[in-house]
């Protein structure tokens, strides 16, 4: 008999929804029922993509003997950290204070006033490795809540204090200038992996944000170092396991330094974040590597992800059935020389398994390889990735989690909008206008207040966080550009001054959660870039696009303020504050207003939109539409030039005189 997980509308809450473990979603309701009963409260967080949240699942959620012991003694509230960014941040904190490290499954001990007071993350159904079981776990928790009730309240509230009490560290105050921006650049030198790009050692994770600051920091200075650590990391990873070769896109992370083995899951925001940055890095250099990785990223995001509402799911899982029934990590995407060779015949495998570093020992499991794109693997004829794809095909696909998430979205936005543009490809403007039009629809309500997440269609229960409330705005802000279409300027607006009134405090500060949000046990507030780009960091960027293109001073100080935490972060911790540095890039260098004037119709206003689109500078502001459009501030006052199309530039208030050229109009911008 399904539990009460089966109305809800996450797929991983849905995962769990035939589970004998007698589970509650987060909610008031939970709680009092453990306070009812006397009894302390299970908090397990994780998402539907997370191959080791199946792992525990399967092991200890789907056993009736553990979900009886569960049942009799805990409330058990399952949360999806996708839906639920704000839970998620909060009891992560502690439970890294508390051991040193994190990740998910999580699993947290609550009082019924949802103070933690025991923590971990995977826990296995028999001691192994020196982790105690699942079961002993449970069992301890429970001699400790029924035999020490008061030292654990002490527990509980101690942690809730110290928590608390933590001021925000890494605040800083000052807009970020030259010296941060050095400082951080020679931060990233020392953490550099020369020989196989990329930052630290293993596991190595895309460093979308770090590469994109790296791009601006060239494109302003002129610094070839920046430009190549750029380059060569893009270039390491598009020749990896970690890009799918056969159908484009990459996964979570690899395993190694060198980019072979991947985490297999693909997730939407990876995705947008580097298909974006391909396209910035041709942009730079034309390099056709760069074009083909970011064109194909596209078409994967379309291809594989987009919903039947016009939005991009969330994530494919790691794991599908091997063909033997079993499930299994990268199952999918896998290859032996046998089974090329079964698929491509003798001749043709052989070449294929040259071209792609397919080995009989294998670069994975039992045999099996990642493709990759060694250097000197040969050539290979057109029809060999085509014949292959289509044999992977006949494969079980991983499974899909159909949520969507507005912040990832908002960034799928800003990547295919620009990718269609930067390549003549209107299909993909066309897929991002979709996306976009369906955030407006279904997750932004009648006073601008976003939902975070939906599912076919229909809007989820969880508020909007800071991140989709910047990321949103970001998408809309680059379609702005792209189009000349103006009411999505209009729409980030909408949601920038929302960003002001609910999510700013003092000196700059800006929380992830709403100042009418729910109350936790501590306000979530984190600037640190990871695998996305953190509320804080996107909205400083968003803020000042947006004034970039309004003219508006309380959206600019808003981002200037919010972007004094460069300047204790970048020099120290580089690699985890890349949009911030990226933002800052975009302030040092104005950012650019280019405003190109002109009928739409007439192609000499094309041939100036697509010069300003085509331009290096550092987070430029487009907008493009006939002098009596309106719909532009950008635009307003500006005429044609002896009744032509032309092209204004200004930058730190000051503005050049008009071009009517695109070879003036990219001098004027380089």
């Amino acid at each position: 008999m399904p539990n009460r997980l089966a109305h809800e509308t996450s797929p991983y809450l849905l995962q769990h929804a035939d589970n004998p473990v007698d589970w509650w979603p987060w909610s008031p309701e939970a709680f009092e029922e453990a306070r009812e009963r006397g009894v302390p409260v299970l908090l397990s967080v994780g998402y539907s993509s997370c191959h080791w949240c199946h792992v525990m699942a399967h092991e200890s959620f789907e056993d009736e003997t553990t979900a009886a012991y569960l049942n009799e003694h805990f409330v058990s509230v399952k949360v999806d950290r996708e839906e639920r960014p704000d839970i998620d941040a909060v009891y992560m904190e502690a439970v890294q204070a508390a051991t040193g490290q994190g990740g998910w499954p999580m699993t947290v001990f609550l009082t019924a006033d949802a103070e933690p007071f025991y923590f971990g993350t995977y826990f296995p159904p028999a001691p192994r490795h020196g982790m105690p079981s699942f079961r002993q776990i449970l069992e301890g928790v429970r001699t400790a809540w029924t035999g020490r009730r008061d030292e654990v309240g002490e527990v509980a509230g101690k942690i809730v204090r110290d928590l608390s009490s933590r001021e925000l560290a890494h605040s800083g105050t000052g807009v970020p200038g030259e010296s941060e921006l050095s400082q951080a650049l020679l931060g990233l030198i020392r953490d550099y992996d020369e020989k196989h790009g990329g930052f630290g050692g293993a596991p190595k994770f895309p460093p979308s944000m770090s590469v994109e600051f790296l791009l601006r920091h060239y494109a302003r200075t002129g610094a070839e170092g920046a430009l190549q650590m750029a380059a060569d990391t893009c270039e390491a990873m598009a020749r990896g396991g970690i890009y799918d070769q056969l159908g484009g896109g990459f996964a979570r992370y690899s395993v190694d330094r060198g980019w072979v083995v991947p985490h297999f899951e693909k997730m939407l925001y990876d995705n947008a974040l580097l298909c974006r940055v391909y396209a910035h890095l041709w942009r730079v250099t034309g390099s056709e590597l760069a074009r083909r990785v970011a064109l194909e990223t596209a078409d994967f995001m379309v291809r594989e992800l987009r919903t039947n509402e016009g939005g991009y799911a969330s994530a494919l899982d790691a794991d599908s059935d091997d063909g033997t029934g079993r499930h299994v990590e990268g199952a999918f995407y896998v290859w032996t020389p046998a089974q090329l060779a079964e698929v491509l015949g003798e001749r043709d495998g052989q070449a294929a398994a040259r071209h792609f570093g397919v080995t009989e020992e294998g670069t994975f499991e039992e045999g099996a390889s990642v493709l990759q794109l060694p250097s000197g693997g040969g050539p290979l004829d057109t029809s060999v990735r085509e014949r292959l794809l289509a044999a992977r095909e006949l494969r079980e696909r991983p499974g899909r989690d159909d949520k969507v998430v507005a912040a990832w979205n908002g960034l799928a936005v800003a990547a295919l909008a620009e990718t269609g543009a930067l390549f003549d490809r209107p299909d993909l403007v066309e897929r991002a206008t979709e996306a976009a039009d369906l955030l407006v629809r279904v997750h932004m309500d009648s006073h601008a207040r976003l939902a975070r997440t939906s599912k076919d269609g229909q809007p989820g229960a969880n508020s909007g966080v800071l991140e989709d409330y910047a990321d949103v705005a970001e998408g809309f802000l680059a379609l702005a550009g792209v189009t000349g279409e103006g009411v999505w300027l209009e729409f980030a607006g909408f949601l920038l001054d929302i960003v002001l009134d609910q999510f700013v405090g003092e000196e700059g500060a800006l929380y992830d959660t709403a100042h009418d949000a729910e109350k936790l046990i501590r306000r979530p507030q984190d600037p640190t870039d990871n695998a996305t780009p953190s509320g804080w960091t996107a909205a400083a960027q968003a803020l000042l696009s947006y004034a970039a293109h309004t003219g508006s001073e309380a959206h600019r100080s808003a981002g200037e303020g919010a972007l004094g935490v460069v300047n204790a972060l970048g020099p120290r911790a580089p690699r985890f504050i890349g949009w911030g540095l990226a933002a800052a890039e975009a302030l040092l260098d104005g950012p650019r207003e280019v405003a190109v004037v002109g009928a739409p119709t007439d192609p000499r206003t094309g041939a100036l939109h697509r010069t300003a689109l085509l331009a290096s500078a550092p987070g430029a502001v487009v907008a493009v539409g006939s002098p009596e459009g309106g719909e532009f501030p950008l635009l307003a006052g500006r005429g044609l030039v002896d009744g032509g199309p032309a092209a204004y530039v200004c930058r730190h208030f000051t503005c050049d005189a008009p071009v009517t050229t695109p070879e003036s109009l990219a001098e004027a911008l380089s």
